[in-house]
């Protein structure tokens, strides 16, 4: 059994959609497209969820297109800059860029799956520093910082993140908070 088959980001990223292209015609499946056709045509392209993607792709009925969230000028952008993309808009409902990427990978074979885990990796790496950090500076001040805007501020960096990410911070964030507060009230900060 998967670890992660009570995951809600797991449920979520299993959604996301691929498109395949089939190689042979499929009578009585065209509902899986969601459209009124009856059957599947060879060469016929759809976007089916990840989760029912797995069986048709193993199956050697259609092939698929590695999805836009992973093609290469999302890669040159994580390249150049990742702390600037906003991941949470390239996969759409729940954001779980990485969840979605991990199941990616796991349908690819060799060197295309060794890159796309190394760009995962790499992206979560370069991330990291500037979430945590981004987390201590606002669960310090507090949402009512300079002006009033650090809420503002925080709720727009962390509209960009990952889910993951947004987990990683929350969490962060609250121990920035727990620390200020401890600090505060020991000993230490009397004398």
């Amino acid at each position: 059994m998967n670890s992660d088959y009570f995951s809600i980001e797991a449920i979520l990223a299993e959604n996301q959609k691929v498109q395949c292209a089939f190689k042979q015609d499929l009578p009585n499946l065209g509902h899986l497209g969601g459209g009124s056709e009856r059957h599947i045509k060879a060469s016929n392209k759809l976007q089916i969820p990840i989760w029912l993607a797995y069986t048709i792709i193993f199956s050697d009925w259609a092939d698929f297109m590695i999805p836009a969230a992973f093609n290469p000028r999302v890669k040159n952008a994580l390249r150049a800059e990742a702390k600037s993309v906003r991941l949470s808009n390239l996969v759409g409902s729940g954001g779980s860029w990485y969840g979605f990427g991990k199941l990616i990978m796991d349908s690819l074979d060799g060197e295309q799956a060794e890159e796309l885990s190394q760009m995962l990796e790499s992206t979560f790496r370069h991330r990291l520093i500037e979430t945590i950090d981004q987390a201590q500076h606002f669960g310090v001040i507090g949402t009512s910082g300079v002006g009033g805007s650090a809420g503002d501020t925080s709720q727009i960096f962390r509209e960009g993140l990952d889910t993951t990410e947004r987990e990683l911070f929350a969490l962060a964030q609250e121990s920035a908070r727990k620390v200020k507060k401890w600090y505060e009230t020991s000993d230490k900060s009397r004398r």
